[in-house]
């Protein structure tokens, strides 16, 4: 059985088949023939670790990566990644495009790059790297690359490609016409001004870009016939690259889509409401496959859930925050119900470096971003208040779920081997890390 891997940067759930206002047919198509989690969260809400995550199965700091991989943070052992994984069970792999697990691509051993310049280069964070510019010039043509590699793949050699679109990571294009600003709705939790329709109104053309490289690739699938022996995942890491979005541990930063399609799918066009984490995905790909599943896995398989044996396979997700570009130490629980995030090391004030800059942010820092604040607990009813607004950790009649909910992270962080249960965490040695204060992921201001 052959995967093929579709990623993006910072697209959240802001898509077509999530009832947005974003049109995407083509991954509207994909929802359609395949199936839809609606609950679907990351273990980071940060790239490198997001993506670590989801492609060992383990959580972001119990594979080692703590922090961005072009700013010196690695796995542990790479031979837990997917792909090396693969390749020991007689897998061609191939990438093409974004990944971001390892500073350099050839690190991880795959097989075939169909693009060598996605490397953010050199030490210099504040020049934009070859990947960064023209990214619509750039995913176009790769998508291009991963259709005919499809097209050419042989029939008697499975195959794991990798296709990584840098979409819709920042900067988002100028606008061009294809969408009126004055028609957008900013989505939660920023304000409806011109400023922020504008900057919501690049993303949509951003995931435009997205759409049209996925609906390349499904076609090369379906010419070739290799859509009949073929899992095909979508998803991205982490929430949009706006204010109270992206580097957070509200469901706006964790919240992903994720869309799977596989032959012989029980019941095509399904959309499943039970939680579900990235550290599920590769059990689930391997069950799918046929192909065992290595002991170092913590996620558990969704086949039973798409197979319609049972509604839940658990019952809460994990998700961190170490390093972005700034440290700001997070974790958190997710039930069904109730959401518990702690924040560590007294740091509970607001980190605009691990903001990306933009026209937003810009709207939020002049109106006093930086003297608003975040507990140390949070505690969310994720039915009466599902926009996570009103704070119940320090409310009385709320200390038990507080409890139940802090033990369970406690736990989790102690049986995942969390190095932030076990004290303070200390910046690694060569990693590049921007002070908390810096207003901006590109100031020159560096630890």
């Amino acid at each position: 059985m052959n995967i093929v891997y579709l990623h993006t940067h910072d697209t959240g759930r802001y898509i077509e088949p999530y009832g947005f206002a974003v049109p995407t047919p083509n991954l509207q198509a994909l929802a359609a023939s395949g199936t839809l989690f609606r609950q679907a969260f990351c273990a980071a809400p940060t790239c490198s670790p997001s993506r670590a995550g989801l492609l060992t199965g383990t959580a972001p700091h119990s594979c080692g990566m703590l922090g961005l991989a072009h700013r010196g943070f690695q796995l542990h052992d790479y031979d837990q990644h997917l792909v090396r994984y693969l390749k020991g069970q007689g897998y061609t792999t191939a990438l093409c495009g974004e990944q971001h697990e390892a500073p350099r691509s050839e690190m991880i051993g795959y097989d075939t790059i169909l693009d060598m310049d996605n490397e953010k280069i050199g030490p210099d964070l504040r020049q934009p790297s070859p990947a960064q510019l023209d990214m619509a010039a750039r995913d176009r043509r790769n998508a291009h690359y991963a259709a005919e590699y499809i097209r050419s793949a042989a029939s008697d050699q499975a195959f794991f490609l990798s296709f990584g679109m840098v979409n819709t990571h920042r900067e988002f294009p100028e606008l061009d016409g294809t969408v009126n600003p004055n028609y957008v709705r900013p989505p939660h939790p920023l304000p409806d001004t011109d400023a922020v329709r504008r900057d919501f109104a690049a993303y949509i053309q951003a995931a435009k870009v997205v759409d049209d490289c996925v609906g390349m690739v499904l076609k090369a699938l379906a010419e070739s016939g290799r859509d009949q022996d073929t899992i095909v995942l979508f998803t991205t890491d982490h929430g949009v690259a706006l204010p109270n979005m992206k580097c957070t541990l509200w469901d706006t930063g964790i919240g992903v889509s994720l869309l799977l399609r596989y032959p012989g799918q029980e019941r095509p066009g399904s959309a499943c409401d039970a939680l579900v984490s990235h550290l599920d995905v590769l059990p689930t790909l391997l069950d799918l496959a046929g192909l065992p599943k290595p002991a170092w896995l913590q996620g558990v398989s969704l086949l039973p859930l798409l197979q319609g044996e049972v509604e839940e396979v658990r019952d809460a997700v994990f998700a961190e925050v170490s390093w972005h570009a700034a440290f700001e130490p997070q974790r958190a629980v997710r039930t069904q119900r109730y959401k518990y995030i702690r924040r560590f090391q007294g740091i509970t004030h607001v980190v605009p470096a691990n903001m990306d800059d933009s026209p937003s942010k810009d709207v939020l820092l002049d109106h006093d971003l930086l003297e608003d604040d975040r507990p140390e607990e949070a505690l969310y009813d994720l039915v009466l208040d599902p926009t996570e607004r009103v704070n119940l950790a320090y409310l009385p009649k709320h200390q038990e779920i507080r409890r139940q909910l802090a033990t369970a992270l406690t736990q989790w962080m102690e049986t995942t081997a969390d190095p932030l249960a076990m004290g303070p965490l200390e910046r690694p040695q060569n990693a590049i890390v921007n002070r908390q204060r810096c207003i901006s992921p590109s100031e020159e201001s560096f630890e």
